[in-house]
């Protein structure tokens, strides 16, 4: 057996930070064994940075100078954030095999006439700055094969969990929400089910200024309103039939302004917060519901939202016959599966192997995702 270090970045829609792991495999020439999880760090998102980013997001106007710093920007918060691990974990970066970095999404724009996505980070200055191969640029290839590129933690969520005789869903509450369907003997299902902290944390930050709800904190102090909770149930991507992702481009402020422009009167400001946590919640639970399978289902949570304990007991209200609980119960961090995720993922691009789902992306044929870019 031969043991191999992969770093895996994650940088996600929430823009919070950089979440960093420390990852080994023991394999034999393909075929790796579950990952081992050594180490992991988080590192902070300049506000400036954040901010310029959000812009870009949200649609305002730039330019190519604009992007083009923010690539080089994003490069160097990358690598610093992979040094600052590799220091923290007392390694030296030859021991790595190669860097599983996302990248920073501005736009995701699967569908269309024009189909495209667009990370940021320059991968060249990752891989100068840490000594460390990087992989990068990993959806892309995927929606050159008329795929969404999206969600891409399905392939490696099914190697993680063992088989159960029910059905066990794996949903990671970022930004956005998705799941990872696994039912017995049936090809994996994945896909976006909508807001995640996304629009909670929008909302608190304009009215409270704090980076997201601590414990929901603020929701519980309001009532949920029927009217702005169902209109907000009608917006048309929730029924638009899998394979689908969204983002930041879709679910935003300006968005959710014009849903409170269309209200018959104004609602307090923490009925509002109270409202887009029922609203994650149902959107959520309503797509989980649709899998259930065997007497003893499963909803595994990781990412931001599993921090929020409003949230989930909302999930579990709305969900009686599932066990919800944290990955952590299973054994990973739920903090860091997305980075564990990506250095997953530049193992395979390494190696050669397939890393995507076609019936969660909807691509035309199995790939090894990512472009590597060498030490």
């Amino acid at each position: 057996m031969v043991r191999e270090l992969y770093i895996g970045v994650m940088s996600g829609t929430s823009l919070d930070g950089v979440d960093t792991a420390l990852v080994a495999f023991e394999a034999g020439e393909h075929q790796a064994s579950a990952p081992h999880l050594l180490a992991t760090d988080a590192y902070p998102m300049p506000e400036g940075l954040k901010s310029a980013l959000l812009d870009v997001c949200l649609g305002q106007a730039t330019t190519l100078v604009q992007i083009g710093q923010l690539d080089h920007q994003l490069g160097h918060l990358f690598a610093d954030a992979v040094n600052q691990l590799l220091e923290k974990a007392g390694i030296e970066a030859s021991a790595v095999t190669a860097v599983g970095n996302h990248g920073q999404t501005v736009f995701h724009q699967p569908d269309g006439d024009h189909p495209f996505t667009m990370q940021l980070g320059d991968a060249n200055i990752v891989a100068a700055k840490t000594g460390v191969t990087t992989v990068a640029d990993f959806r892309r290839k995927d929606m050159a094969l008329g795929g969404q590129g999206a969600p891409l933690v399905p392939a490696f969520h099914k190697g993680l969990f063992s088989e159960q005789d029910s059905t066990t869903v794996v949903l990671n509450i970022g930004g956005i929400a998705n799941i990872s369907v696994l039912r017995p003997q049936q090809v994996v299902i994945g896909y976006d089910t909508g807001p995640g902290n996304m629009l909670m944390d929008a909302w608190v930050y304009r009215h409270l200024g704090r980076k997201y709800d601590e414990d929901g904190a603020f929701a519980a102090s309001g009532t949920v309103n029927p009217q702005l909770l169902s209109q907000l149930m009608a917006d048309p991507y929730l029924s638009r039939p899998y394979p689908k992702s969204t983002g930041r481009e879709h679910y935003n402020l300006p968005w959710l302004e014009g849903q409170l422009a269309a209200l018959a009167q104004e609602i307090p400001e923490q009925d509002v917060q109270a409202t887009l946590l029922q609203f994650t919640a149902k959107s959520i639970a309503e797509q989980v519901a649709l899998f259930s399978h065997g007497g003893q289902p499963r909803l595994l949570v990781c990412g931001g939202g599993v921090n929020n304990p409003l949230l989930m007991r909302r999930l579990a209200e709305l969900l009686p016959t599932w066990t919800v609980a944290s990955t952590r119960e299973a054994g990973i961090d739920p903090d860091y599966m997305e980075a564990m995720a990506f250095a997953w993922l530049a193992r395979q691009r390494i190696h050669g192997q397939p890393s995507n789902v076609p019936e969660v992306t909807g691509a035309s044929g199995l790939a090894s995702l990512g472009v590597i870019y060498p030490a």
